[in-house]
């Protein structure tokens, strides 16, 4: 894909049309050169958003891409490689060869460069058209980084961080699913450290042992002894492929690989509902958490209190007089002088309460709280407040870390 930032001069020389994609921060448009009708992909950015750091990324990202000219590195118009595999009445294992082999290629060229790409996966890898036996080409540089001397082994320029992912697309073109899998993320995680993976029958019984050789090489655990993108590059299952090569037609891969994408699209869609679900009910208990809290304190219940809020709350409020206040002492006077000897009803609102999750274990609320009580000599109040509670959960059990309290002090309330 070509990284233009738009100009008068781009616009003299191509023409803009529909998008094709966007991001944060851009869009991609697919664009005709006015000269000789070439197609591309423009990546638009929004400078003004950028910061000082995603402008020297983005300089990066373009250096890179200027730098990189490979039939196998993507810089023209192009589509997605997950479709081009699913449109296959039957896969061959010459198929697999000709996307690993260019894949290699591409990646070699990149080292030569000294340029490392960090983010190889089936999303970054695209085919030039629709036909079958189309070029593979490696696509977005986002998080590609140029590296020299010691630099190198620190950030894989020698396929640690390579090895593994392309490992995996071939594994899964050979067979149809993945060579680690498990419906636990943290178990996931736990088979790619142990690099726990087998060869299991039937589906392996017709894979040559060069391309299981392979396998073991790119996905050895050791990074300083897995093999390189030149050394894969001529090893038997690439470089031999008179001698080495099964032409059976593997029909069954395709069925493999359409079941292993019918669960993982089923997983993403009950995972983005449970997800939604699971996002609204914590944002709930946020709300009825912070409620108890509030009423504890209209209860001068400074017990009631502690049990809510950790020992060492920070908190910013009106009564502090600009102070950050750490810990309960602070709050207990109140509590015991005024709090609990208020016998007259007090009645407390939360308006616009807005719900910032932080993670599992984190939120942040911030909301209007209108409090109602009747002042001494018995006549109606209001006042108003504007706060903003951290929380944090622990042992299942949500606790107030910090609040900021602005406006006028709550009283009677602290």
């Amino acid at each position: 894909m070509a990284t233009i930032v738009t100009s008068t001069r781009f616009t003299d020389e191509y023409q803009l049309y529909e998008e094709l994609g966007k991001g944060a921060f851009s869009v991609v448009r697919r664009c005709v050169k006015k000269s000789n009708g070439q197609e591309f992909a423009a990546k638009i950015i929004n400078t003004k958003k950028l910061s000082a750091r995603d402008h020297q990324k983005l300089e990066r990202e373009a250096r890179i891409c200027r730098l990189l000219k490979h039939p196998n590195i993507a810089r023209d118009l192009i589509i997605s490689f997950h479709f081009h595999i699913l449109t296959f009445t039957y896969l061959a294992i010459k198929c697999s060869y000709q996307c690993i082999n260019q894949i290699l290629e591409s990646v070699h060229h990149m080292h030569q460069h000294d340029i490392v790409h960090r983010d190889l996966k089936p999303e970054n890898l695209l085919l030039a058209s629709k036909l079958k036996g189309a070029a593979v080409k490696l696509a977005d540089f986002g998080l590609a980084i140029d590296v020299q001397g010691d630099e190198q082994a620190w950030f894989g320029k020698s396929l640690p961080s390579n090895s593994v992912p392309l490992c995996v697309v071939l594994y899964i073109l050979l067979v149809g699913y993945p060579p680690f899998w498990d419906e636990d993320q943290h178990k996931l995680y736990q088979q790619i450290k142990a690099g726990a993976y087998d060869f299991p029958s039937p589906e392996w019984d017709t894979v040559t042992p060069e391309a299981k050789n392979l396998i073991n090489q790119m996905l050895t655990i050791n990074p300083a002894k897995r093999i390189t993108a030149d050394q894969a590059l001529k090893h038997p299952w690439i470089c031999q492929r008179s001698t080495v090569a099964s032409m059976m037609h593997r029909q069954e891969t395709v069925e493999c690989l359409r079941k292993f994408n019918a669960r993982r699209k089923l997983k993403v869609s009950v995972y983005r509902h449970t997800h939604t679900h699971t996002h609204l009910t914590r944002k709930q208990e946020i709300i009825k958490i912070t409620e108890q809290l509030i009423e504890a304190i209209n209860n001068g219940d400074f017990e009631a209190y502690t049990r809510i809020c950790d020992p060492g709350l920070t908190s910013f409020e009106p009564e502090a007089l600009g102070n950050l206040v750490e810990g309960m002492d602070f709050h207990k006077f109140y509590f015991e002088n005024l709090l609990s000897k208020n016998s007259k009803p007090v009645h407390t609102t939360i308006l616009n309460p807005h719900v910032h999750l932080i993670g599992e274990d984190a939120a942040c609320i911030a909301y209007i709280r209108l409090t109602q009580y009747i002042d001494s000599q018995g006549r109606p109040r209001s006042c108003q407040s504007e706060e903003t509670r951290v929380w944090h959960r622990r042992d299942a059990k949500w606790l107030n870390v910090h609040f900021h309290c602005s406006g006028a002090p709550a009283a009677p309330l602290q």
